[in-house]
């Protein structure tokens, strides 16, 4: 089932919830809205659902018009970030719930929740009730309800921001596997951009109700359209800078840009990621008069497996972070007071007004 969004608006009093989005779900996909808290990511899932209605635009589902149909009649799960269940149903008579509204026959409803259970991996709890699982298993019993009426279209909203850390990783690739499986197209929002990247085939980066990019992980990542997603996907070292003749200026340092060939110098804004950035002791080979950056350590911190550099670059008053192994960091010897040069590897570059990127 294939999903066609156009010019949806949507407001709340005097909130502009939604604003003119357009988008295209194909056929098969896992795609994931992205984006922060108002961004519009789950008023659009709720009016793709049918929990809500547009003030305007149309959505259509294998070019079949249903705007104006209800929740019930669109043939879609939804999932919901707190489960929803019947506290006093158990695991089995929560899953048959959407089954015994429709009348479905006992033995038919009997083997669909016990495919169900077995498909989330919960055979033998079907007599259980949700305070008896763990938040894993309640979220995996509100995916199988969602499954039970066999919908052509699967929506979750924010699924597993309920669940501690290391439950949110294990279920998330799970959710992948299953997908997989089954093929269903799918749509889930989250603002978690790890989440994001890893589950889906597709994600749409929201802001202020509109779309900023879709892309596939890669390219939403690599290739950010504005300065908003390149800000949001992640920590990054921003500097206000200027464009002209075909090159933009970090700290002095010059980097090609030729969408921008013309004489009269324009403001611009340099971004770049930690990870993006090489470190190395000043005066060795790694550091280039011209094209790398001398600083000074100021402090080294350390997150997991990766060490954040933070320096002080010669004559500003800004900090610069620069990630690397924490083998890395030690090999260098990098501690605060040590003089470096930084070099940047993949900047990118934003002009104000009509955007020019690399």
């Amino acid at each position: 089932m294939s999903i066609h969004i156009r010019d949806i608006s949507k407001t709340f009093g005097s909130f502009k919830a939604l604003d003119g989005v357009s988008l295209d779900v194909p056929d098969g996909t896992l795609l994931a809205l992205l984006g922060p808290s108002g961004s519009g990511k789950t008023t659009l899932l709720r009016i793709i659902a049918g929990l809500e209605f547009p003030d305007a635009g149309t959505i259509e589902e294998n070019g079949a018009d249903i705007t104006e149909r209800h929740a019930r009649s669109r043939e879609v799960g939804f999932v919901f970030q707190h489960y929803a269940l019947f506290r006093h149903m158990s695991v089995f008579e929560n899953i048959a719930f959407g089954l015994r509204v429709r009348k479905v026959p006992r033995a038919e409803v009997q083997a669909r929740v016990e495919e169900l259970l077995g498909l989330v991996r919960l055979e033998g709890l079907g007599g259980r009730k949700p305070s008896q699982l763990s938040g894993g298993q309640r979220q995996r019993v509100a995916l199988a309800r969602a499954l039970a009426i066999r919908p052509k279209i699967l929506l979750l909203d924010e699924p597993f921001g309920a669940l501690d850390a290391k439950v949110r990783v294990e279920l998330r690739q799970w959710l992948r596997r299953l997908h997989d499986e089954i093929g269903m197209t799918s749509v889930f929002v989250t603002h978690d951009q790890e989440e994001a990247f890893e589950l889906a085939d597709e994600v749409v980066v929201m802001n202020h109700g509109q779309i900023e990019q879709q892309g596939t992980p890669d390219a939403v990542f690599d290739k950010p359209a504005t300065p908003f997603v390149m800000d949001f996907l992640g920590n990054v070292n921003v500097y206000h800078g200027r464009v002209e003749n075909g090159r933009a200026f970090w700290h002095g340092i010059p980097i090609d840009y030729p969408d921008y060939p013309h004489a009269q110098a324009r403001d611009a804004r340099v971004y770049l990621r930690p990870h993006e950035l090489e470190i190395a002791p000043a005066g060795t080979a790694a550091s280039r008069p011209g094209t790398s950056l001398p600083a000074r350590v100021l402090r080294v911190t350390r997150s997991g497996a990766i060490s954040r550099v933070a320096c002080r670059p010669h004559g500003s008053d800004a900090e610069l972070h620069v990630d690397v192994p924490v083998d890395t960091a030690r090999d260098l010897l990098l501690q605060p007071g040590v003089q470096v040069s930084i070099t940047p590897r993949t900047p990118r570059v934003f002009i104000p007004g009509p955007e020019y990127v690399i």
